[in-house]
């Protein structure tokens, strides 16, 4: 697609800069310059302020408040020519913070932190990435990405001691074995699959009432990005799919995979549900989908905004996939 990167965490030509992450005297200049910013993650949640659009908040590195990062911070890049890092403040409980409200398909709650400004709160990422530049979604997703992966992968994979973070955050190395680490990222397919003027959507259990998105799974060892899109749509609801082609990526931090859109034909109109798979499938109309966008749909909400599946429908409405 001409305009593949206009999804959202699509990218924003963040200089990373790598060749610092190994560069230990470089990297303690960069901690003592009074230039360099760091954003702050609390619990997979950036720290935001504004109030249509919204901003990450940038703190300098001597804010009181990074005092109570319980793990070393992680460099995100360069930004205007100062060294940009994240810090995560998880271990820190808000006043009366109730966990289970944490983490559900919605999560509306924001959490403030005493010892920032007046505005400054932290905000669920899938809730607010729409309303991020995309600078900004793109250095949220990285720090939520990577921060995940520390707190999931803290002991080695080959000898289970705990291992320990190197190269700015980017990798982690075991003491015990010398095994090397990296962050991963999960590839998954996810198909807008077409025949004639329909594309077939489905819905899982647990998601809002009426919500379908397209089908997607992973992508297994030692198969191709085509046949994991045939695979996972028979499977999951039984259609045969034959030309395939694809059409976007979206790095999506939830926690750690790389969703890459591709459009499937379908050989047949045909549906078998697997409802160990999903709750249900069905093929739905240009017009049904144009009246689902736009709110007036009984039956149909659409997949989430922001998110690749809604990103592909939309562009499949305005006939732009090319």
């Amino acid at each position: 697609m001409e305009h593949a990167e206009t999804v959202t965490f699509g990218g924003s030509g963040l200089d990373r800069a790598a060749e610092l992450r190994g560069d230990v005297p470089a990297l303690a200049a960069a901690m003592q310059d009074p230039a360099s910013r760091t954003v702050l993650m609390w619990r997979g949640k950036p720290l935001v302020s504004g109030e249509d659009a919204l901003d990450m908040v940038r703190l300098p590195l001597t804010h009181p408040v990074l005092a109570e990062a319980a793990v070393p911070p992680m460099l995100l890049g360069r930004e205007g020519g100062a060294a940009c890092f994240a810090h995560d403040i998880s271990g820190w409980s808000p006043e009366g913070l109730d966990p289970s409200v944490l983490g559900g398909f919605v999560d509306t709650t924001e959490q403030t932190h005493p010892a920032l400004a007046q505005g400054q709160r932290f905000a669920e990422l899938r809730r607010v990435m729409t309303r991020l530049s995309a600078r900004d979604a793109e250095l949220a997703a990285t720090a939520k990405a990577i921060f995940g992966w520390h707190q999931s992968h803290r002991f080695c994979a080959r000898c289970g001691v705990e291992s320990e973070m190197f190269q700015a955050g980017w990798q982690r190395i075991c003491p015990a074995c010398g095994g090397h680490h990296f962050p991963r990222t999960d590839p998954v397919v996810i198909m807008l699959i077409t025949h004639g003027n329909s594309v077939l959507l489905g819905r899982s259990p647990g998601w809002p009432e009426g919500m379908y998105s397209c089908l997607a799974g992973f992508i297994e060892p030692g198969e191709t990005i085509e046949a994991a899109v045939r695979r996972e749509v028979f499977e999951e609801a039984g259609v045969r799919v034959g030309a395939v082609r694809y059409l976007a990526s979206q790095p999506w931090a939830f926690p750690s995979s790389l969703m890459l859109g591709c459009q499937g034909v379908a050989e047949s109109r045909d549906i078998v549900i697997d409802p160990e798979e999903i709750e249900d499938a069905r093929w739905v109309s240009r017009e049904e989908m144009a009246r689902a966008f736009a709110g007036d749909h009984p039956g149909i909400l659409p997949a989430r905004n922001g998110a690749i599946a809604h990103f592909l429908l939309r562009n499949w409405l305005a006939d732009r996939l090319d």
